[in-house]
């Protein structure tokens, strides 16, 4: 006796998710399957004048965050945004500074300071890069504690000065960090006093409402 059989019809492959190019390099675009809506989201978290506070403690020859987590002995990044100047912040007298904006692996704005002997490295490095048509922001940079001694007081004392290294980046993250900074106003609010001599400016940005308040030089340097 013939016998039959059902076999159940192949389920039909589902259609692939709808993708879409979000507007902007550093932002993520998600589609609704149900409405089409499109929802865009940041990969980069900053509070506006609060960037993470990352320290190079160059007394220890390590990085730090907010003078507690140790982050290790050398920090790599993109920078997002930078600025080299002069100025008295942090109640330590006027100094030639380095301060670097950057993306950490958790997506969250930092800022990093740099100051003596260190800035005078990135600002050889700068010029090398010049020469080589990049920027300071199209690089990763690596940045390693190197230790030197000298004499304090007939004794031997250690200290540790910044040495910059680099790498190329990768163009698309370079693109997202750079459409970032166009979008953004980078700064920190600890450091900005309105009397700084800016030497070499890279995304740095200020809020439109602060210029009225500081010195042409300043609000020409950051425009």
């Amino acid at each position: 006796m013939a016998t039959t059989t059902k076999t159940a019809a192949s389920a039909a492959p589902a259609a692939p998710a709808a993708t879409v190019t979000p507007t902007r390099a550093y932002l993520t675009a998600t589609v609704d399957e149900a409405t089409g809506e499109v929802t865009e989201a940041s990969r980069f978290k900053y509070l506006p004048g609060h960037p993470k506070q990352i320290r190079a403690d160059l007394k220890a020859g390590v990085f730090n965050v907010n003078g507690d987590k140790v982050l290790g002995k050398t920090i790599s990044f993109i920078p997002v945004a930078l600025r080299i100047f002069s100025d008295n912040i942090l109640n330590m007298g006027r100094k030639i500074w380095a301060e670097l904006y950057f993306v950490d692996e958790a997506g969250a704005v930092c800022a990093v300071l740099f100051h003596g002997y260190s800035v005078e490295n990135l600002q050889k490095l700068n010029a090398s890069l010049f020469y080589d048509d990049l920027k300071l922001t199209d690089v990763v940079l690596t940045v390693t504690p190197i230790k030197k001694q000298t004499e304090k007081d007939g004794k031997p004392a250690t200290y540790f000065i910044a040495e910059f290294s680099y790498v190329a980046a990768d163009p698309a993250e370079v693109q997202a960090r750079q459409e970032f900074a166009e979008d953004f106003d980078l700064y920190r609010e600890e450091t900005l006093t309105g009397t700084a001599d800016m030497r070499i400016v890279q995304g740095y940005r200020l809020p439109a409402g602060y210029h009225a308040e500081l010195p042409a030089q300043l609000t020409a340097a950051t425009e």
